[in-house]
Protein backbone atom coordinates (compact mmCIF):
# COMPACT_ATOMS: atom_id res chain seq x y z
CA UNK A 1 0.00 0.00 0.00
CA UNK A 2 1.19 3.52 -0.72
CA UNK A 3 0.92 6.52 1.57
CA UNK A 4 -2.35 8.45 0.99
CA UNK A 5 -1.96 11.77 -0.76
CA UNK A 6 -1.89 14.34 2.01
CA UNK A 7 0.75 17.02 2.40
CA UNK A 8 1.12 16.47 6.14
CA UNK A 9 4.73 16.44 7.28
CA UNK A 10 6.92 18.49 9.58
CA UNK A 11 5.90 20.38 12.71
CA UNK A 12 2.24 21.18 13.32
CA UNK A 13 1.90 23.19 16.57
CA UNK A 14 -1.18 22.43 18.62
CA UNK A 15 -2.17 26.08 18.59
CA UNK A 16 -3.36 27.74 21.79
CA UNK A 17 -6.70 29.51 21.96
CA UNK A 18 -6.33 33.05 23.23
CA UNK A 19 -8.88 34.37 25.75
CA UNK A 20 -9.97 37.77 27.02
CA UNK A 21 -10.10 38.51 30.75
CA UNK A 22 -13.75 37.39 30.81
CA UNK A 23 -12.70 34.05 29.20
CA UNK A 24 -14.32 34.86 25.86
CA UNK A 25 -12.24 33.84 22.84
CA UNK A 26 -10.00 36.59 21.47
CA UNK A 27 -9.95 35.89 17.75
CA UNK A 28 -7.61 38.78 16.93
CA UNK A 29 -4.95 37.60 19.38
CA UNK A 30 -5.32 34.03 18.16
CA UNK A 31 -4.86 35.26 14.59
CA UNK A 32 -1.63 36.95 15.69
CA UNK A 33 -0.35 33.80 17.39
CA UNK A 34 -0.99 31.80 14.22
CA UNK A 35 0.54 34.39 11.90
CA UNK A 36 3.74 34.37 13.97
CA UNK A 37 3.94 30.57 13.88
CA UNK A 38 3.60 30.49 10.11
CA UNK A 39 6.14 33.30 9.78
CA UNK A 40 8.60 31.29 11.86
CA UNK A 41 8.48 28.24 9.64
CA UNK A 42 6.00 25.67 10.93
CA UNK A 43 4.64 23.16 8.42
CA UNK A 44 1.00 23.03 9.54
CA UNK A 45 -1.48 23.98 12.25
CA UNK A 46 -3.70 21.99 14.57
CA UNK A 47 -6.56 24.07 15.93
CA UNK A 48 -8.81 23.04 18.82
CA UNK A 49 -6.57 20.25 20.06
CA UNK A 50 -5.81 19.51 23.68
CA UNK A 51 -3.57 22.58 23.91
CA UNK A 52 -6.28 24.61 22.16
CA UNK A 53 -8.64 23.68 25.03
CA UNK A 54 -11.04 21.87 22.71
CA UNK A 55 -13.44 20.60 25.35
CA UNK A 56 -13.81 24.12 26.80
CA UNK A 57 -15.03 25.53 23.47
CA UNK A 58 -18.47 25.76 21.92
CA UNK A 59 -19.07 24.61 18.36
CA UNK A 60 -19.48 28.22 17.25
CA UNK A 61 -16.10 29.08 18.75
CA UNK A 62 -14.44 26.13 17.03
CA UNK A 63 -15.86 27.22 13.68
CA UNK A 64 -14.61 30.78 14.24
CA UNK A 65 -11.16 29.54 15.21
CA UNK A 66 -10.85 27.47 12.03
CA UNK A 67 -11.88 30.49 9.97
CA UNK A 68 -9.26 32.62 11.72
CA UNK A 69 -6.59 29.96 11.17
CA UNK A 70 -7.40 29.65 7.48
CA UNK A 71 -7.12 33.42 7.11
CA UNK A 72 -3.83 33.62 9.01
CA UNK A 73 -2.35 30.64 7.16
CA UNK A 74 -3.25 32.13 3.81
CA UNK A 75 -2.96 28.77 2.08
CA UNK A 76 0.69 28.39 3.05
CA UNK A 77 0.19 25.46 5.43
CA UNK A 78 -2.66 23.00 6.09
CA UNK A 79 -5.09 23.65 8.93
CA UNK A 80 -6.35 20.62 10.85
CA UNK A 81 -9.10 20.86 13.46
CA UNK A 82 -9.36 18.68 16.53
CA UNK A 83 -12.67 16.94 17.25
CA UNK A 84 -13.29 15.54 20.74
CA UNK A 85 -16.89 14.80 21.64
CA UNK A 86 -18.88 12.47 23.89
CA UNK A 87 -20.73 10.68 21.08
CA UNK A 88 -20.03 9.60 17.53
CA UNK A 89 -22.98 11.65 16.27
CA UNK A 90 -21.72 14.85 17.92
CA UNK A 91 -18.21 14.18 16.60
CA UNK A 92 -19.61 13.78 13.09
CA UNK A 93 -21.62 16.99 13.30
CA UNK A 94 -18.64 18.92 14.66
CA UNK A 95 -16.29 17.55 12.01
CA UNK A 96 -18.72 18.43 9.25
CA UNK A 97 -19.18 21.95 10.62
CA UNK A 98 -15.47 22.77 10.86
CA UNK A 99 -15.01 21.18 7.45
CA UNK A 100 -17.51 23.64 6.01
CA UNK A 101 -15.53 26.40 7.76
CA UNK A 102 -12.47 25.42 5.73
CA UNK A 103 -10.52 22.84 7.76
CA UNK A 104 -8.16 20.83 5.57
CA UNK A 105 -8.48 17.78 7.80
CA UNK A 106 -9.78 16.45 11.09
CA UNK A 107 -7.83 15.19 14.12
CA UNK A 108 -10.32 12.88 15.81
CA UNK A 109 -10.24 11.66 19.40
CA UNK A 110 -11.97 8.53 20.64
CA UNK A 111 -15.33 9.32 22.22
CA UNK A 112 -14.59 11.07 25.50
CA UNK A 113 -15.60 9.88 29.00
CA UNK A 114 -16.87 6.45 27.91
CA UNK A 115 -14.26 3.70 28.34
CA UNK A 116 -14.88 1.95 25.05
CA UNK A 117 -14.04 -1.60 24.09
CA UNK A 118 -11.63 -1.87 21.13
CA UNK A 119 -14.38 -2.68 18.61
CA UNK A 120 -16.36 0.34 19.83
CA UNK A 121 -13.37 2.66 19.42
CA UNK A 122 -12.83 1.36 15.90
CA UNK A 123 -16.52 1.85 15.09
CA UNK A 124 -16.36 5.46 16.32
CA UNK A 125 -13.53 6.34 13.94
CA UNK A 126 -15.11 4.42 11.09
CA UNK A 127 -18.52 6.06 11.45
CA UNK A 128 -17.17 9.62 11.66
CA UNK A 129 -14.79 9.09 8.74
CA UNK A 130 -17.58 7.65 6.59
CA UNK A 131 -19.57 10.87 6.99
CA UNK A 132 -16.69 13.11 5.86
CA UNK A 133 -15.01 14.09 2.62
CA UNK A 134 -11.95 15.25 4.58
CA UNK A 135 -8.76 13.36 5.48
CA UNK A 136 -8.77 12.21 9.08
CA UNK A 137 -5.98 11.84 11.64
CA UNK A 138 -6.57 9.31 14.40
CA UNK A 139 -5.44 10.86 17.70
CA UNK A 140 -4.34 8.55 20.49
CA UNK A 141 -3.52 10.00 23.91
CA UNK A 142 -4.12 7.31 26.54
CA UNK A 143 -2.22 9.05 29.40
CA UNK A 144 -4.64 11.98 29.31
CA UNK A 145 -7.88 10.55 27.89
CA UNK A 146 -7.69 6.95 29.24
CA UNK A 147 -8.79 5.40 25.96
CA UNK A 148 -6.09 3.60 24.01
CA UNK A 149 -6.14 3.34 20.22
CA UNK A 150 -3.82 0.35 19.90
CA UNK A 151 -2.01 -0.68 16.71
CA UNK A 152 -4.55 -3.47 16.27
CA UNK A 153 -7.43 -0.97 16.32
CA UNK A 154 -5.66 1.29 13.82
CA UNK A 155 -4.81 -1.62 11.53
CA UNK A 156 -8.47 -2.64 11.49
CA UNK A 157 -9.25 0.77 9.94
CA UNK A 158 -6.85 0.41 7.01
CA UNK A 159 -9.77 -0.10 4.61
CA UNK A 160 -11.22 3.36 5.40
CA UNK A 161 -9.67 5.45 2.66
CA UNK A 162 -9.87 8.86 4.31
CA UNK A 163 -8.32 7.72 7.60
CA UNK A 164 -4.87 8.75 6.50
CA UNK A 165 -2.81 9.56 9.58
CA UNK A 166 -2.06 8.33 13.10
CA UNK A 167 -0.92 10.68 15.84
CA UNK A 168 0.33 8.76 18.85
CA UNK A 169 0.89 10.36 22.25
CA UNK A 170 1.34 7.12 24.18
CA UNK A 171 5.10 7.62 24.34
CA UNK A 172 5.62 4.05 23.10
CA UNK A 173 7.47 4.42 19.81
CA UNK A 174 7.36 0.66 19.22
CA UNK A 175 3.79 1.14 18.05
CA UNK A 176 4.93 2.86 14.88
CA UNK A 177 7.02 -0.18 14.00
CA UNK A 178 4.14 -2.55 14.76
CA UNK A 179 1.86 -0.57 12.44
CA UNK A 180 4.40 -0.46 9.62
CA UNK A 181 5.07 -4.18 9.95
CA UNK A 182 1.38 -4.89 9.36
CA UNK A 183 0.29 -2.28 6.80
CA UNK A 184 3.50 -0.67 5.53
CA UNK A 185 3.14 3.04 4.85
CA UNK A 186 -0.67 2.97 4.74
CA UNK A 187 -0.83 5.65 7.46
CA UNK A 188 1.20 8.82 7.80
CA UNK A 189 2.68 8.59 11.31
CA UNK A 190 2.84 11.64 13.58
CA UNK A 191 4.62 12.04 16.89
CA UNK A 192 2.23 13.41 19.48
CA UNK A 193 4.36 13.60 22.62
CA UNK A 194 7.06 16.26 22.57
CA UNK A 195 9.71 14.49 24.62
CA UNK A 196 9.96 11.43 22.35
CA UNK A 197 9.93 13.23 19.01
CA UNK A 198 13.48 12.36 17.95
CA UNK A 199 12.87 8.70 18.74
CA UNK A 200 9.57 8.82 16.87
CA UNK A 201 11.22 10.21 13.74
CA UNK A 202 13.90 7.54 13.95
CA UNK A 203 11.22 4.85 13.63
CA UNK A 204 9.19 6.48 10.89
CA UNK A 205 7.25 9.55 12.04
CA UNK A 206 6.61 11.96 9.17
CA UNK A 207 5.24 14.75 11.34
CA UNK A 208 4.96 16.12 14.85
CA UNK A 209 1.94 17.69 16.52
CA UNK A 210 3.85 19.75 19.06
CA UNK A 211 2.97 21.71 22.17
CA UNK A 212 6.26 23.45 22.87
CA UNK A 213 6.81 24.43 19.25
CA UNK A 214 4.24 27.13 19.99
CA UNK A 215 7.04 28.83 21.91
CA UNK A 216 10.07 27.80 19.86
CA UNK A 217 8.68 27.03 16.39
CA UNK A 218 11.91 27.47 14.46
CA UNK A 219 13.82 25.28 16.92
CA UNK A 220 11.14 22.61 16.70
CA UNK A 221 11.13 22.61 12.92
CA UNK A 222 14.93 22.53 12.88
CA UNK A 223 15.06 19.47 15.15
CA UNK A 224 12.49 17.78 12.97
CA UNK A 225 14.28 18.48 9.69
CA UNK A 226 17.66 17.42 11.06
CA UNK A 227 16.24 14.14 12.30
CA UNK A 228 14.36 13.48 9.05
CA UNK A 229 17.62 13.99 7.20
CA UNK A 230 19.32 11.45 9.45
CA UNK A 231 21.47 14.15 11.04
CA UNK A 232 20.96 12.90 14.58
CA UNK A 233 24.38 14.03 15.78
CA UNK A 234 23.48 17.58 14.75
CA UNK A 235 19.99 17.30 16.25
CA UNK A 236 21.06 15.97 19.64
CA UNK A 237 22.50 19.17 21.19
CA UNK A 238 19.33 21.03 20.22
CA UNK A 239 17.14 18.21 21.55
CA UNK A 240 19.04 18.17 24.83
CA UNK A 241 18.62 21.94 25.18
CA UNK A 242 14.89 21.62 24.49
CA UNK A 243 14.19 18.51 26.60
CA UNK A 244 13.43 20.15 29.99
CA UNK A 245 10.69 22.16 28.30
CA UNK A 246 9.51 19.23 26.16
CA UNK A 247 8.80 17.28 29.35
CA UNK A 248 6.09 19.85 30.16
CA UNK A 249 4.05 18.43 27.29
CA UNK A 250 3.69 15.15 29.20
CA UNK A 251 2.17 16.70 32.34
CA UNK A 252 -1.58 16.70 33.10
CA UNK A 253 -1.39 20.51 33.30
CA UNK A 254 0.43 20.76 29.97
CA UNK A 255 -1.94 23.45 28.69
CA UNK A 256 -1.21 25.83 31.57
CA UNK A 257 2.53 25.14 31.26
CA UNK A 258 2.62 25.73 27.52
CA UNK A 259 0.53 28.90 27.69
CA UNK A 260 2.69 30.27 30.48
CA UNK A 261 5.80 29.65 28.39
CA UNK A 262 4.08 31.35 25.49
CA UNK A 263 3.44 34.42 27.64
CA UNK A 264 7.02 34.47 28.95
CA UNK A 265 8.25 34.39 25.35
CA UNK A 266 5.90 37.19 24.32
CA UNK A 267 3.93 34.97 21.97
CA UNK A 268 0.53 34.76 23.72
CA UNK A 269 -1.35 34.90 27.03
CA UNK A 270 -1.17 32.39 29.87
CA UNK A 271 -4.89 32.65 30.61
CA UNK A 272 -6.81 29.36 30.41
CA UNK A 273 -10.54 28.76 30.60
CA UNK A 274 -11.84 27.06 33.77
CA UNK A 275 -11.78 24.36 34.95
CA UNK A 276 -8.13 24.89 33.99
CA UNK A 277 -6.68 27.37 36.50
CA UNK A 278 -3.38 29.22 36.62
CA UNK A 279 -0.45 27.18 37.88
CA UNK A 280 0.21 27.27 41.64
CA UNK A 281 3.13 29.48 42.63
CA UNK A 282 5.65 26.64 42.98
CA UNK A 283 4.80 25.20 39.56
CA UNK A 284 4.86 28.63 37.98
CA UNK A 285 8.30 29.33 39.45
CA UNK A 286 9.56 25.99 38.12
CA UNK A 287 8.36 26.75 34.59
CA UNK A 288 9.78 30.26 34.79
CA UNK A 289 13.20 28.84 35.70
CA UNK A 290 13.08 26.43 32.77
CA UNK A 291 12.17 29.22 30.38
CA UNK A 292 14.82 31.58 31.73
CA UNK A 293 17.52 28.95 31.23
CA UNK A 294 16.25 28.05 27.76
CA UNK A 295 16.26 31.68 26.66
CA UNK A 296 19.72 32.28 28.14
CA UNK A 297 21.21 29.24 26.42
CA UNK A 298 19.23 29.38 23.16
CA UNK A 299 21.48 27.70 20.60
CA UNK A 300 22.57 28.82 17.17
CA UNK A 301 20.56 26.88 14.62
CA UNK A 302 22.01 25.17 11.58
CA UNK A 303 20.46 26.09 8.24
CA UNK A 304 17.84 23.50 7.32
CA UNK A 305 16.00 25.59 4.75
CA UNK A 306 13.28 27.12 6.90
Amino acid sequence: MSTPRVNWSGVFPAVTTQFNDDFSVNLDQTHGVISNLVRDGVSGLVMCGTVGENTSLTLEEKIALVEVAKDAAGGRVPVICGVAEFTSLDATRTAQAVGRAGADGIMLMPALVYSAKPHETAAHFRSVASALDLPLMVYNNPPIYKNDVTPDILISLADVDNIVCFKDSSGDTRRFIDVRNEVGDRFVLFAGLDDVVLESIAVGAEGWVSGMSNIFPTEGETIFRLAKAGRFADAMPLYEWFMPLLHLDARPDLVQCIKLCEELAGRGRALTRPPRLALPDADRAFVERLMAKALETRPQLPDVGI
